[in-house]
């Protein structure tokens, strides 16, 4: 069972409820989506409800728990204090009322409305944008992962700002006869917002996470692997997103080149950690295993397909019939993996920690259900499988269907797993958690009470 690792630094977390609130209106928002997912499939779903599904996944449950993790995880990896508690909030409900507003107004066939609720998204991501990169300002040098989350504030400012362009333009055609077009635009936008802002934080939290919870380090092939993704991955990012908004294809050929090389040498990387590891295995663990060969596979049909025709339209999140592999097998299991972790950590570390010692307290990974975890993830496994199967062989309407719908209970065992964890362990409720408010004590130069500290 895991218990606090040693070389993180609890004394600089934000209150529990900051992160926390984060995480579990994320999971609203991840039922929600699939919840239109499976609206589309059985073609129940008005409007442009595939739009509206992408981002309350993407925008809403991904972003939203990197924005809670980070928020989380900067202070307590790096040895600091989060620049503004009371931003960290405000970033939460912005980002939350643009996205509902979003997705509701895309799903009633309101357009007009989509600026507004854009504009407001915008807004939430940039104050969240504002509060990380103060914080890791005052750090004196940089790891491999605040380096990736540093690149990846810079992704988030572009994806946003991209994104209200799109809105403004659904409702007044601003690049109607302009030398980029929409679709343009969009392909630049959706390649910033996956492989930049998403992609790029999972890379730099799996370098910490990977190594830190199987006990092993990077050596050997690894350390240049890591070298060289460092700077080739954001390098082809960018060439990806800019050839893509230009209609250069060479230009988004070398980057697709780069981004795919990047993340199957990271797939090697990961798939030693788990190798090496003598550690009990944990649903984090297990989950982080489906991502090594869901990235491969990825890869592999990626890569001729981009080099063919990386501007294609049904090319854009990686070849053709690749969107659930990469979006559900890859970055989705990476997040119900961590989420298996570090729900448990923060609730355990606030409940139990000052209780070592004198009386016997639960690990962490005592404090979720072992068999539910165990279920999720048969059919979080099995229903992601269906639906990648439906898209690469062209299977019946009838299969994607039946697969989502293994998805959704999965995720279901899933959110009521964790969601215990808040109401049988945290010292607040469910409701508390959502709707406390934060109270802090001003001290001369921080908004939010927090005194200086020394950085690492």
């Amino acid at each position: 069972m895991a218990a606090v690792p040693g070389d993180v630094d609890t004394d600089h977390q934000p209150p529990m409820t900051v992160p926390l609130r984060h995480f579990v209106v994320g999971l609203g928002l991840f039922l929600v989506g699939l919840l239109v997912a499976l609206g589309v499939a059985l073609d129940a779903a008005g409007g442009y409800a595939i739009l509206s599904h992408v981002h309350l996944l993407l925008a809403g449950w991904v972003c939203l728990t990197i924005m809670g993790a980070m928020t989380q995880f900067v202070p307590v990896w790096s040895g600091t204090d989060l620049h503004s508690r009371r931003l960290a909030s405000v970033q939460l409900w912005l980002v939350t009322v643009g996205l509902v507003g979003f997705a509701g107004s895309l799903l009633a066939g309101r357009v007009a409305l989509v600026p507004a609720f854009g504009g407001a998204m915008l807004l939430g991501f940039w104050t969240f944008v504002y509060n990380i990169a103060r914080t890791l300002a005052a750090l004196p040098s940089y790891d491999v992962t605040e380096r990736h989350f540093g690149i990846a504030l810079g992704f988030f400012v572009l994806v946003s700002t991209l994104g209200v362009l799109l809105a403004v333009d659904f409702v007044r055609p601003l690049l109607a006869g302009s030398p980029v077009s929409r679709a343009n635009v969009l392909g630049a936008h959706a390649t910033v917002a996956v492989f930049g802002a998403v992609l790029t934080t999972v890379l730099g939290a799996l370098y910490q996470l990977a190594t830190m919870f199987t006990q092993t380090e990077l050596h050997g092939i690894d350390v240049q692997l890591r070298r060289v993704e460092e700077v080739a991955y954001p390098t082809g990012v960018v060439l990806l997103a800019l050839g893509r908004l230009l209609g250069v294809a060479t230009l988004a050929r070398i980057g697709g080149l780069l981004v795919v090389g990047s993340l199957l040498g990271f797939a090697v990387i990961l798939a030693r950690r788990l190798h090496e590891t003598r550690v009990e295995r944990t649903p984090m663990l297990s989950r982080y295993a489906v991502v090594v060969p869901a990235l491969v596979l990825w890869g592999v049909l990626t890569l001729p397909a981009w080099l063919a025709d990386p501007l294609s339209a049904s090319a854009v999140f990686g070849a053709p019939g690749t969107a659930h592999l990469l979006v559900l097998g890859v970055i989705g299991f990476v997040v119900l993996g961590t989420l298996y972790h570090v729900v448990p950590f923060i609730v355990w570390v606030h409940r139990y920690s000052d209780l070592l010692g004198y009386e016997a307290v639960p690990m962490i990974d005592d404090l979720y259900d072992d068999r539910i975890a165990t279920l999720d993830f048969a059919l979080l496994t099995v229903g992601t499988t269906v639906l990648v199967a439906a898209d690469l062989l062209g299977l019946p309407g009838a299969a994607a269907a039946a697969g989502g719908g293994l998805v959704f209970v999965g995720a279901l065992c899933f959110v009521a797993n964790v969601l215990q964890v808040i109401r049988d362990h945290s010292p607040h409720s469910l409701p508390g958690v959502l709707f406390e408010t934060l109270q802090t004590n001003s001290t001369p130069g921080h908004d939010d009470g927090v005194g200086p500290v020394e950085p690492k």
